[in-house]
């Protein structure tokens, strides 16, 4: 093969076609890149892709473009760029970079179109053939273009010279660069601005739904109100949409089935800058007070009650985030009320913050968004929107009000209520009733959008509720000319859900609102509370009686009481209900009803005329929003007021105020969109034709007497309102024209110069300087046309004042001359600067530097700007390194200050956000190399070269310095890594020497390692890069060597936790989450880092809170508080207890916050003993006996739910995580997961798969083979346990309650087990209980004061004999456990206990133990099995004393069955007679009679004697303490030799930290491991509790 040869012209490419490397020194290309060509050979190329330098290789020749490039020298580098024209070069950077970001942004719309217009007139560049006005014209939209795209994807601002070339900041001072970034921003923002006017400003958006399904449970008719839902806010942002729906499942209108559309209309920018928007569903419930009413004529039906809620966030769909086909359905889940008198808004709130399982039901719906009008959509999408399709409008005014666009809608929201029960024994269930009446009483009409005109409107009924809390949104709808005689009627009444209570219920309070106010405004906005009045039902229905009366209730008439309400509300027989309170809230939206005095006198002008010049006045004071929503009926009005007074100039000026006012008004920013109203009246709706004449008068009046000097305050506004007042002057005199055939045309024209003239004269005038350059500038700014006219002349005024300036006196000239040259001569000399002063001026320098890096003085798109800032910064700082070498490196100058600001200066440059290259794109990482290359490596390498001349005043920055240069060290750079790790080495060795030791430098960097990798520094590579370099330094120095061996072990073991610990904590499983903090506070626990283990022990305590396990949160809080005593020592402060100052009150506090999570947990045993502590330290120690007896109190309540609180029994899961694709972690270990109340094992293993997607479940339960466990993929075996029953020796052989035995079955437990049937010899099918053996694998753990978490599994086969005597024990258990429950609690129901009698009395169901009778009560089996004699008569003694217990069940059943089960109630208990005859007759008769010497217990209905004999029955199998028959050789005990222990730390409570058995009850076990002789021996062991993964550590192989 030929020699590689260095390439001449073939430097630079692009790749045409992608390329997969074949190879090891082959490089992959794909399309697009661009390469550097270094080598080539036979057909292929060297060389490397420009976006990573550091991979290089070889790649064939044929898939590269070759393009021309430049060759610049910089030293020995060379820098080879391509020879495009500079602007086809930064488009196709500029594409190169948005294709990256479109692949991520697909639905960034207006990007595809930005690039395929660069793409074209890229071009139309590259083919030459453009002249040059047209290349100039294509140039600036290229460059608009560019700059416009990177400023919507957050990209960096480009600085242009004139012609649209890139500003080069080599040629460009520093001062102009700042000038050209500031003109670059403020011409992008004002073309965003343009272009989002011409959208979105004046292109409302719109949400079209159609409801394709309403799955849902119900069995009733129900209402879905769907709106759009602001969740922050917690309001509605549309008004309801209301679909009937029908008890089969379908519309109750079923002609709507496919026609369910809705449009939610009059979104605008506001509405869509919400940070969330939601579509909801609220569903009511139609028929039944309760659903569980049988359908039968006596129950009340037609009531309405809330039923549930439907929720999705819309908020990407609406913005249009996400391309929506109206095709697509979306689910939107179903979430029902958890009781019935639950409030659907309380829900709702709930909902849209967290989310449950939705059981299939929900709406299903397709969903579009639209732009544009009602008008416009309609035209543009007519599939959609049609006739039949509903507007839902909203609650609120639209950005833009056209004229002509009336809307007189009130938005009424029944708020919330307080009524008393009064004679009542439970509370009212209070139903609303509401009618808009007229003074005569007529009802008027209520309006639901997408529903049926209705005459009433009936609230939703909350059961038994005091304050119910409806927030039900009702629009009413009434025409304008009988708004001033409505008013609305609010009825509340009892509703009972049995129909003949139901009919004699009436009215029991009333209230009513008008909606307009007596001086003609309509009602605020906002929350009203109205009176509540009581009164015979039909006095409260006739107006007469009560609209006289007040309304609302007024805060003084709250503060008085009653007494004054009733004295003053005796008219018509109705009285005020004090003790009831009702609010509402109101929404006005309407375009001719105002909530404002002052306006709506200036609209009704004619209706009082003597206070019109008062009003006139008074429009500035007036909210602006509230004006512009009424700009067509005020402009109407000033009009009308000005051509009804024409004879007369009483009003002109008051007028033109308020005239300019308005104009005023649509200029500012707030209400530019309106400036489209304002040219729509003036085309379309402007009438007023001698208008011109008295406009012009008060504008030439204004104008002269500012020309004359005089004072004239509204000139200014005037002037800035100029245009508008001149459009309305043309329009008013064209229309006057139209109508009198161009009559006056000449007076009009002398007008009209006669005001040119005043314009001019103001122009001229000297008194008005300021006046007339802010108006200038402001023409000069905003219209272009002006611009051209003016700029010019204002060019030569402004030449001719300078050149004035310059011919002023020389000897102001030479002084000016003579003080310049004087600072420099000061400046230039070396005496004058002291030594002080220099470093007084180096250390402000470098504090202010420092202050600036830390500030961004410049945005962070500038990246120009903030380049040759960095680069004046490296500049100075060098320079001042210099200088700090040779003035105050010498002991006798040495300032220790000075050096430190100059260290920490330098690691807040290297470190700023601004110089980190690989967080920014390839792109803008080769543009900043390329021009000012990578500034780190060079104040890095600075930094060391300074350190490295400190000498013996090293050890003045240790251990201060250790923080900066480790974040330094972290910086991803290899180099830089390379040149600055030896300083570490360095530090060790200067404390070494000072002090004999370095622990002060350990010490800080365990504390900054700890910060800084969970800042997102450091990764794998630091790790090898610290080792490797530390250890290689050391070698130099023996004598280092073992302890720095020993450090870097430390630092090694702290970075891989830190790093497993960062990667987790952004991941969804919990469990990872706490494993590997545990990991963490394990390891600060065992280097006794105690400040760094409480922290994450508050870690772990939130994670253990967020996820609601309580009791794991209360034992993780339980390990700091051993670490405190019961003194008066002061304590470190601690995170949650910061103003605490002694242990004492730490403790104190702790164990309140423990005692309250056990709680929670329903873990009293454990709160108890700490009660138990803390009263004792109340009663001995601190005598508080305040204290001491709510102490005492809260242990009683804890003793008393112990008794009374039913605690579901959880499963227990045994997972093993298998492969060494898992985590350090978890690979080749299990664990024993608690479930959750309820939770079946197929669901907690769905969750546990999700967490691990990849992962292959095992369906074995038996270990798995090496090839499993060393396989570089994930296996997850998990199937259930069962807890092993070890009682506490204090409540053996004792009468003790089922409530308490019951505990310790799920808690405390050390061993779990799992059993698996095996059959062995011949198979009987008719009783294969002579054949069946159990295999019993017991998981136990071992605690560390025993050996280093090693764990076992050990496995026992059991007997057919042995099984069914457990298993006979189980059952009387079982039957024991249930007879206790059912005499505690009567309402439990009574199918569980006829399941269990009837499947043990009836051998048709279950065989009974006649099969065990069969199998080993035979001369056979006793011939075959002697050694079995004492376990044959434990079993018989176990049947005989399930008739006991039976009986007693089936007592018990019989005082509970209804009627309808008693003849299988009475088939049971003929079976029983059978039963007991047989089995008495056998085994012998037991009977449950009381113990002697003890009475019977008030809280237990069961004999204490049966609960005794049956445990001691069920509980008296010989053999180990698993519960399971006696191993092999039971008696031998042999030593375990070559046990290799293996450290696990996976739990919140560290398997290696010791713990008080005290706070953790463990118990021996034992297992089975083979000796050498091969023979099974027993092993004691004990296990722990793993809070971090809720789990039970057992079992670890490695």
């Amino acid at each position: 093969m030929a020699p590689w040869t260095k390439t001449v012209s073939q430097r630079y490419g692009v790749v045409k076609w992608n390329f997969v490397a074949k190879a090891e020194k082959q490089l992959s290309l794909a399309i697009g890149d661009t390469v550097h060509i270094q080598e080539s050979c036979e057909g292929w190329f060297k060389g490397y892709v420009i976006k990573d330098k550091e991979k290089k290789g070889a790649f064939p020749a044929s898939f590269i473009e070759l393009k021309e490039v430049i060759v610049e020298k910089r030293g020995d580098e060379e820098i080879i760029t391509s020879a495009e024209m500079p602007l086809v070069k930064e488009v196709t950077t500029t594409l190169r970079e948005w294709g990256s970001i479109w692949k991520q942004l697909y639905v960034v719309r207006r990007l595809d179109r930005l690039m395929w217009d660069l793409m074209e007139w890229r071009s139309q560049l590259l083919s030459g053939t453009l002249p040059s006005d047209e290349f100039k014209e294509l140039n600036k939209k290229v460059t608009s273009k560019i700059d416009y795209g990177n400023k919507i994807l957050e990209l960096d601002v480009v600085v242009r010279d004139t012609d649209g070339n890139i500003l080069d900041p080599e040629h460009a001072s520093v001062i102009s660069l700042f000038r050209a970034h500031e003109d670059a921003t403020a011409k992008i923002t004002e073309r965003i601005k343009e272009e989002q006017l011409n959208t979105a400003g004046h292109q409302p958006s719109n949400l079209y739904v159609f409801v394709r399904n309403f799955v849902c449970r119900i069995g009733e008719d129900s209402e879905l109100f769907m709106s759009l839902y602001d969740p922050n806010k917690q309001t509605n942002i549309s008004e309801n949409y209301l679909v009937r729906w029908g008890d089969k499942g379908l519309p109750k209108d079923i002609e709507m089935l496919n026609s369910l559309k809705v449009v939610f209309t009059d979104l605008g920018n506001k509405d869509l800058g919400r940070e969330k928007i939601y579509l909801i569903c609220q569903i009511v419930r139609v028929g039944r007070m309760d659903m569980k009413d049988a359908n039968h004529k006596k129950w009340t039906t037609g009531l309405r009650r809330p039923f549930g809620v439907a929720v999705m966030d819309i908020s990407d769909i609406i913005k249009g985030k996400t391309e929506c086909d109206e095709e697509k359905q979306y689910f939107i889940p179903f979430h029902p009320v958890i009781a019935e008198n639950d409030f659907l808004h309380t829900l709702l709130n709930k909902v849209t913050t967290s989310r449950g399982d939705s059981g299939g039901q929900g709406l299903w719906v397709t969903m579009k968004a639209l732009v544009g009008d009602i008008v416009q959509i309609r035209k543009e999408y007519p599939h959609l929107v049609d006739r039949s399709t509903v507007v839902a409008r909203k609650l609120g005014f639209p950005e833009i009000i056209m004229p002509g666009d009336i809307r007189n809608d009130i938005y009424l929201t029944l708020h919330s209520g307080d009524f008393d029960k009064y004679n009542k024994t439970t509370q009212k269930n209070v139903e609303v009733i509401m009618l808009v009446c007229d003074e005569e009483g007529k009802n008027s009409i209520c309006l639901g959008a997408g529903d049926q005109p209705v005459n009433e409107y009936r609230s939703v009924i909350y059961y038994q509720i005091k304050q119910p809390r409806w927030m039900e949104t009702i629009k009413v709808a009434i025409p304008l000319e009988e708004m001033p005689r409505i008013h609305l009627r609010f009825m509340f009444r009892h509703r009972s859900s049995q129909e003949s209570k139901d009919k004699s219920e009436k009215n029991f309070a009333m209230a009513f609102v008008r909606l307009m106010k007596e001086d003609g405004t309509v009602m605020r906005d906002g929350i009203h509370e109205l009176t509540v009045f009581k009164g015979d039902s039909k006095r409260m229905e006739d107006v007469s009686s009560y609209l006289s009366l007040p309304s609302g209730r007024s805060h003084s008439d709250s503060h008085k009481g009653g007494t004054l309400m009733r004295s003053s509300s005796s008219v018509g027989g109705l009285s005020v209900n004090s003790r009831d309170t009702f609010i509402i809230s109101t929404l006005v939206c309407s375009t001719k009803l105002t909530q404002n005095v002052g306006l709506l006198g200036l609209l009704k002008w004619r209706t009082r005329p003597e206070m019109l010049k008062q009003n006139l006045q008074e429009l500035k004071l007036i909210d602006g929003e509230e004006v512009v929503k009424f700009l067509q009926d005020t402009l109407d009005a000033l009009f009308n007021i000005m051509m009804e007074h024409s004879q007369t100039d009483d009003y002109d000026i008051l007028v033109f105020d308020a005239l300019i006012y308005i104009i005023g008004l649509i200029a500012d920013r707030k209400f530019q969109h309106f400036n489209t109203v304002l040219e729509a009246y003036i085309k379309q709706h402007f009438s007023a034709t001698l208008a011109y004449k008295k406009l012009m008068s008060v504008l030439k009046t204004y104008l002269d007497v500012s020309s004359r000097g005089e004072a004239c305050e509204p000139i200014l506004r005037t002037l800035k309102a100029l245009e508008y007042i001149f459009k309305f002057i043309v329009r008013s005199r064209m229309l006057y024209s139209q109508l009198y055939e161009g009559k006056e045309q000449a007076e009009f024209e002398e007008s009209l110069k006669s005001l040119f003239e005043s314009i001019n004269n103001l122009m001229k005038s000297d008194y008005t300087t300021t006046l007339l350059q802010q108006y200038i500038l402001h023409v000069m700014m905003f219209s272009p046309d002006c611009r051209d006219i003016l700029l010019p002349m204002m060019l030569r005024e402004l030449s001719g004042a300078l050149a004035v300036v310059g011919e002023g006196h020389q000897d102001e000239k030479r002084n000016s001359v003579e003080l310049l040259n004087n600072i420099l001569e000061v400046l230039s000399r070396n005496d004058v600067v002291r030594a002080n002063q220099r470093a007084d001026f180096l250390m402000e320098t470098f504090l202010l530097f420092k202050d600036l890096i830390g500030k961004h003085v410049y945005p962070s798109d500038w990246v120009t700007m903030i380049m040759v800032q960095n680069r004046v910064f490296l500049r100075a700082i060098n320079t001042y390194a210099d200088t700090m070498n040779h003035k105050f490196l010498d002991n006798n100058n040495f300032e220790v200050q000075l050096w430190n600001n100059y260290f920490h200066l330098a690691v807040a440059f290297i470190t700023q956000e601004s110089l980190q290259l690989q967080h920014f794109s390839p792109t803008k990482r080769c543009k900043i190399l390329a021009k000012y290359g990578d500034m780190r490596r060079l104040i890095g390498f600075a930094i060391r070269d300074m350190w490295y001349k400190l000498g013996k005043n090293k050890i003045c920055f240790i251990p201060g310095m250790v923080g900066p240069i480790l974040e330094m060290t972290l910086i991803p750079e290899e180099e830089l890594r390379r040149a600055t790790i030896p300083i570490f080495f360095d530090m060790m060795q200067c404390e070494e020497n000072h002090s004999g030791h370095f622990k002060k430098f350990e010490n800080e960097i365990i504390l900054k390692l700890d910060h800084e990798v969970e800042g997102g520094g450091g990764d794998e590579r630091y790790m090898e890069l610290l080792q490797s370099i530390l250890l290689e330094c050391a070698q130099g120095r023996p004598q280092l060597l073992t302890e720095v061996q020993h450090f870097v072990n430390l630092v090694t073991g702290l970075l891989e936790r830190l790093l497993d610990y960062r990667s987790v904590m952004s991941e969804d499983s919990r469990n990872n989450r706490m494993s590997c903090t545990v990991n963490l506070l394990n390891f600060y626990k065992d280097i006794n880092r105690e400040g760094m283990y409480i922290r994450y022990l508050y870690k772990l305590r939130d994670l253990h809170l967020d996820g609601e396990n309580y009791t794991e949160a209360a034992y993780t809080l339980l390990l700091h508080s051993k670490l405190l005593k019961w003194s008066e020592e002061q304590c470190t402060l601690q995170l949650d207890y910061q103003t605490l100052q002694s242990q004492r009150q730490l403790k104190e506090s702790l164990y309140d916050t423990i005692i309250s999570y056990f709680d929670k947990g329903k873990m009293w045993e454990e709160a108890i003993t700490l009660c138990k502590e803390l009263a004792d330290q109340f009663e001995m120690e601190v005598f508080d006996y305040e204290l001491l007896g709510q102490k005492l109190n809260q242990q009683a309540k804890f003793y008393e739910s112990i008794m009374k609180i039913l605690r579901p029994k959880p499963d227990y899961f045994a997972v093993g995580y298998y492969g060494s694709g898992f985590p350090q972690f978890l690979r080749n270990k299990v664990f024993i997961h608690r479930g959750k109340e309820y939770e079946r094992r197929e669901d907690f293993q769905s969750q546990l798969m999700s967490q691990f997607p990849s992962a292959v479940r095992l369906n074995i339960t038996t270990m798995p083979g090496d090839d499993i466990k060393n396989s570089n993929m994930q296996y997850i075996q998990c199937f259930t346990v069962q807890p092993v029953l070890e009682i506490p020796p204090r409540l053996k052989n004792k009468p003790v309650p089922d409530q308490i035995i019951n505990f310790y079955k799920s808690n405390y437990v050390q061993r779990f087990q799992y059993s698996r049937p095996i059959r062995r010899g011949k198979v009987d099918p008719d009783n294969e209980f002579a054949v069946i053996e159990h295999t019993y694998t017991v998981y136990p753990t071992l605690y560390k004061e025993l050996c280093d978490n090693t764990v076992w599994r050990c496995t026992t086969t059991v007997s057919p004999l042995e099984n069914a005597i457990e298993t006979m024990g189980q059952t009387n258990e079982k039957i024991l456990t249930m007879i206790n429950q059912y005499q505690c609690e009567d309402t439990l129901p009574i199918n569980p206990l006829s399941m269990l009698l009837n499947g043990i009395v009836d051998p048709a169901v279950m065989g009974g133990f006649a099969k065990y009778e069969k199998a080993f009560f035979t001369d056979e089996y006793m011939q075959e099995h002697p050694d079995d004699r004492d376990k044959l008569m434990r079993l018989k003694d176990l049947i005989a004393w399930q008739i006991p217990l039976l009986g007693r069940g089936i007592s018990l059943h019989g005082k509970r069955v209804t009627d309808d089960l008693r003849p299988f109630h009475e088939r049971m208990e003929e079976c029983f007679k059978q039963l007991k005859k047989k089995v008495e007759k056998e085994y012998g008769v037991r009977d449950l009679k009381e113990g002697s010497g003890r009475k019977r217990s008030q809280r237990s209905t069961r004999p204490r004697s049966m609960l005794r004999s049956v445990r001691q029955s069920i509980c008296s199998l010989a053999g180990s303490e698993c519960g399971t028959p006696t191993k092999t050789h039971p008696d031998r005990v042999y030593s375990i030799p070559n046990i290799t222990c293996v450290s696990v730390s996976v739990c919140s409570i560290s398997l290696d930290i010791p713990l008080s058995p005290s706070i953790f009850p463990r118990s021996s076990g034992s297992v089975s491991v083979m000796d050498e002789s091969g023979v099974e021996v027993e092993v004691r062991m004990m296990m722990t509790f793993d809070l971090s993964m809720n789990a039970w550590r057992s079992v670890s192989n490695s």
